[in-house]
């Protein structure tokens, strides 16, 4: 799936972020097209960083085994870079195609606020399937988290947590917030959250579920979600369950190599580990639920307030390039860092 840019006549021009090579960033222009029959033209204004992806992107750490299975849907370019990557955005649809016929069956979308799985960008052209309406009653700026939030449904899909369940999510970065809100709402579930820093206490507080330290996690869980992305995280995942448990592991570690210590209880425990990514949908909703009834179900989702404490800073579209190295290098801490996109002139809207 790509969106049409450099390749058709220009309707206007709009801007991009690119990693030029691992480390470096640049804004570029890209030539817009006319939106053609069933597409739509977006203009931008919040996009998210999703941090440990696009960090990994941003310093080249895609092993080359997995270039195609790190494909976003509507990048450009190719690892290491030159590349366009990102998938967290919001924008409001602009326009239809000038087909009167066409723009009949689009009418309803022109002037909505919509989700779409797309790179960093002030506006661009993409089939209409490709985006989804945002309720009104979810703010712009929290909608960014729409695909976090899929990610962290998808996994509770995998899971299948039970009422009463103890569950531990050991890793309190964008997904594993996620994941510890949605348990949280589940009847009588024990949720606690993990993380090496202190910090996080805040976060979790205002998510409604304990915090830990790795210290200080309580052991004997039914499961364990696994979102820190470190060895010495899924360690201790392991090392929390109670015989029989499952760790669902979230994280992706890209060319970094982990070892696990599997003696102790992991065979007499009869211990499982298990993987969990959102580009399928889970085995228990694939026959009766689409990719787009999934994110769907993440917007509606995020009628929750809760999810305000994830948007821990904000930057404008022109500072990409900087924030994207400070966050990478972590001299930027932040959840989700939003990117806020400059409001353009009526001639810029209709040229």
């Amino acid at each position: 799936m790509t969106s049409r840019t450099e390749t058709a006549p220009s309707g206007f021009t709009a801007a991009a972020f690119w990693v030029r090579a691992p480390g470096q960033g640049d804004i570029r222009p890209v030539a817009l097209p006319e939106p053609g029959p069933g597409e739509v033209l977006v203009r931008t204004v919040h996009s998210g960083v999703s941090r440990g992806t696009e960090t990994l992107v941003f310093r080249g750490g895609v092993p080359k085994s997995q270039w195609e299975e790190m494909r976003a849907p509507f990048q450009d370019g190719s690892f290491p870079g030159p590349v366009k990557y990102g998938y967290l955005s919001v924008g409001v649809v602009e326009r239809g195609p000038d087909d009167p016929d066409d723009l009949d069956d689009l009418d309803d979308l022109v002037g909505r606020t919509v989700f779409c799985l797309h790179p960093h960008q002030t506006a661009y052209v993409v089939p209409a399937s490709a985006v989804v309406p945002v309720p009104d009653d979810v703010p712009a700026r929290r909608a960014v988290l729409a695909g976090t939030v899929e990610t962290a449904l998808n996994a509770l899909w995998d899971l299948g947590p039970l009422v009463g369940d103890r569950v531990t999510v050991v890793g309190a970065g964008m997904v594993g917030c996620c994941v510890a809100r949605l348990l949280a709402r589940i009847p009588e579930v024990e949720v606690a959250l993990v993380d090496v820093d202190p910090g996080r206490a805040e976060v979790a507080e205002q998510l409604g579920v304990a915090f830990q330290s790795p210290r200080d996690a309580t052991g004997r869980r039914d499961a364990v979600v696994h979102t820190s992305a470190t060895a010495s995280g899924l360690q201790l995942s392991l090392d929390l369950l109670a015989p029989e448990g499952t760790v669902l592991d979230l994280s992706w570690y890209g060319d970094r190599r982990v070892h696990l210590d599997l003696g102790g209880a992991f065979h007499a425990g009869r211990l499982a580990v298990r993987a969990s990514q959102v580009g399928a949908i889970a085995p228990a909703r694939r026959s009766s639920r689409t990719h787009a009834d999934r994110l769907a179900l993440a917007l509606r989702l995020l009628r929750d307030p809760a999810y305000d404490a994830l948007l821990t800073g904000e930057s404008p579209f022109a500072d990409l390039p900087e924030v994207m190295a400070a966050l990478e290098s972590g001299a930027l801490p932040a959840l989700c860092h939003t990117i806020a996109y400059p409001v353009p002139t009526p001639t810029e809207r209709t040229c």
